[in-house]
Parts: structure tokens; C-alpha cells; sequence
């Protein structure tokens, strides 16, 4: 049995074991009147547990309920932005907008259920693999580009509010937004996430449509019994999530675990920087809130004032960043 069968069996009976109201048989799931497993709804898949095991819980897929506890303490109190000077920074400084107060964020509050170390259970040490060398050079050629920020099409695809970080596909909870409505016919699944308000239409096919290629992808759905698979091949440009390429193939599995909880399972492959490929898993939790309008690029007032800024320090002789001048350099961004 390799690493991947392995993964997903281990992974498999910690869902049985950690489900409380397991739906134990196909009598008891809601199902739409043409026979499907109804799973339209509102979640929510905010969570404290990160995409990558941390380096220090490198041999521990898991947590006991005492270090779970105290694990969420910590970090609910080091990422609070009400509790952060941002003068100082540091070398725990989280991740996010700056200017905004705790009061914008809803990237959770406790671990998933069963207190997993990180949502990427494949590789087995729970990290997304490094990336291989044709990935590196895209990485490089990449940041190189952000960096000279030459005009719209030289900032990422967040800035231009064309993709967001959490809305995949594959769909991984971040700061906020971290919601999505799912709606199904006949023949289609939307899957409609709060983060630049996207919309992902999906043929029950088995065919891709390439004659129009789309930034999310072009994504067909079946059935497999009762789970839903999803996949999403044929992006528009070469740089996606987490450095993906057009090449990037994502397989999504959705499963009901209780009457409140989709498990969502994916499957990230792409030889364009990764040898080998990895899943995650995360739980979606229905939501009473609806998913509200994102309007990112009505009056998109940001990017012009990246572009204005970046543009003034070079007038200064400085980088766009406002570092010392060079030709090369790197820029953090949300992708």
C-alpha cells in the first residue's frame, strides 16, 4: 500500500471515530428529487488549524483535547490584531491587513474536530511539498514580475480582484471570508464563495470544456455512490494558489459526516512545480448567515494606489517597495 492509500485509510477512520452523528446509513442522508445527496446549504470552513503541520510538530499528526486547548489559547491571543503594535512587528507578526482591527476577522477559533496539526494530511508529514526546480524558475519569474509591478497585469490576480485566496478551487480557510453557498439542479452544481464573491458553475459531465478558459478552472462533477467529485482542470493563467500553473489538476470530494458537516476532501497534482502531489481535508460546517456580496473591484481604489506608490518611490530612486534600490527582489503577496 503506498503513502497516499495509506493516508486515506488512516484518514478515513479518524473521521468514523471523531463524528459524533455519523450518518450510518444512506436512508438517513436528504437527498434532492432527482435522487442526489442534497447538499445545498451555507457553510463555513474557518478553522485555527493551518494548511502546514508547523515545523516543531513535525512527528505529531495530532493533538490531545488538554494541547489543543492550549494551543488555540496561544494562538487566538497572538494572531488578536487589537493586540498587535504595528510598528514593532516581530518574528511572530501573523499574517494579514494591517489596518484591520479584530473586529474583520473570522479565521476561527478553535482546531477541526479532530484536533489534526495541519488540514495537508498527505504527504504524510503534513506539509505541502517543495516545489521542484520548473517551480522555482516559475516562482522566480513570478516574484520578478510582482516586484516591477509595471501595470495592472504585473500585480496578482488578488490585488486585481480577479481570484481570492480562499476560494480556490481548492477551497483553504484564511483570515476571513472563509463561507460558501452550494446550490444544485439537475444537472449542475454552484458552488458560490463569499471571497470575491465567485461564482463556480459545474457540469455533471465528464467532459472539460476547453474552448473558454476560466481563472478557477473549468471543473465537471459525478457521483461516486453518495460523495461528489469534482474536477477542475484548464486554468487561464500560469499562476494560480500556492504557485499552481495552468497545468494544475484538483480533484474536490464532498461527503456528508453529520446532519451540519460536509467533509471536504481534495487533491492538488501538478508537475509544473510539484513532484509529487498532496491532499488536505477540512470540514465544511453549515452556517445560519448567509454568504454576503464581496464587491472587491467596484471603485478598486487599492491597486491604483499600489501602482501610484510603487511609482513614486521609484521616482525617489528607491524600489517600488521603498527598500534600497536593486533590480531584483521579492514582494509578499496573498498568493
Amino acid at each position: 500500500m503506498n503513502n497516499r492509500a495509506l493516508s486515506k485509510l488512516c484518514m478515513a477512520i479518524l473521521s468514523v471515530m471523531a463524528a459524533p452523528s455519523l450518518l450510518a446509513q444512506a436512508s438517513d442522508m436528504p437527498r434532492t428529487e432527482y435522487g442526489q445527496p442534497d447538499l445545498q446549504g451555507t457553510y463555513t470552513f474557518r478553522t485555527l488549524t493551518p494548511l502546514n503541520r508547523p515545523r516543531e510538530l513535525a512527528d505529531k499528526a495530532t493533538l490531545t483535547a488538554e494541547e489543543a486547548a492550549e494551543w488555540e489559547a496561544f494562538e487566538n491571543e497572538r494572531q488578536n490584531r487589537d493586540l498587535i503594535i504595528d510598528s514593532v512587528g516581530g518574528a511572530g507578526y501573523p499574517p494579514g491587513v494591517i489596518s484591520y482591527n479584530e473586529f474583520w476577522y473570522e479565521r476561527g477559533v478553535e482546531t477541526i474536530a479532530d484536533r489534526r496539526t495541519s488540514l495537508v494530511y498527505d504527504p504524510p508529514n503534513g506539509r505541502v511539498p517543495s516545489a521542484n526546480e520548473i517551480g522555482r524558475e516559475r516562482q522566480q519569474v513570478y516574484g520578478q514580475m510582482v516586484f516591477e509591478s509595471a501595470g495592472p497585469e504585473g500585480r496578482t490576480t488578488v490585488d486585481r480582484c480577479l481570484t481570492g485566496f480562499v476560494a480556490g478551487p481548492p477551497m483553504i480557510p484564511g483570515s476571513y471570508n472563509n463561507n460558501m453557498q452550494l446550490v444544485q439542479t439537475k444537472d449542475h452544481i454552484m458552488i458560490l464563495n463569499e471571497m470575491v464573491h465567485s461564482a463556480r458553475i459545474i457540469r455533471l459531465d465528464s467532459e472539460h470544456n476547453t474552448k473558454q478558459l476560466k481563472w478557477e478552472g473549468d471543473s465537471v462533477a459525478h457521483w461516486e455512490g453518495d460523495e461528489l467529485v469534482i474536477h477542475t482542470q484548464h486554468f487561464y493563467h500560469d499562476y494560480n494558489l500556492r504557485g499552481m500553473s495552468d497545468q494544475a489538476v484538483i480533484e474536490e470530494r464532498f461527503t456528508w459526516v453529520d446532519k451540519d458537516t460536509l467533509e471536504y476532501d481534495f487533491t492538488v497534482t501538478d508537475d509544473q512545480m510539484w513532484d509529487v502531489s498532496w491532499s488536505g481535508k477540512v470540514p465544511m460546517r453549515r452556517a445560519a448567515d448567509p454568504v454576503y456580496e464581496y464587491a472587491c473591484h467596484e471603485g478598486n481604489h487599492g491597486l491604483a494606489g499600489i501602482l501610484a506608490g510603487w511609482r513614486r518611490y521609484e521616482s525617489l530612486g528607491m524600489n517600488g517597495d521603498g527598500t534600497p534600490k536593486s533590480e531584483t527582489g521579492t514582494t509578499a503577496t496573498e498568493e
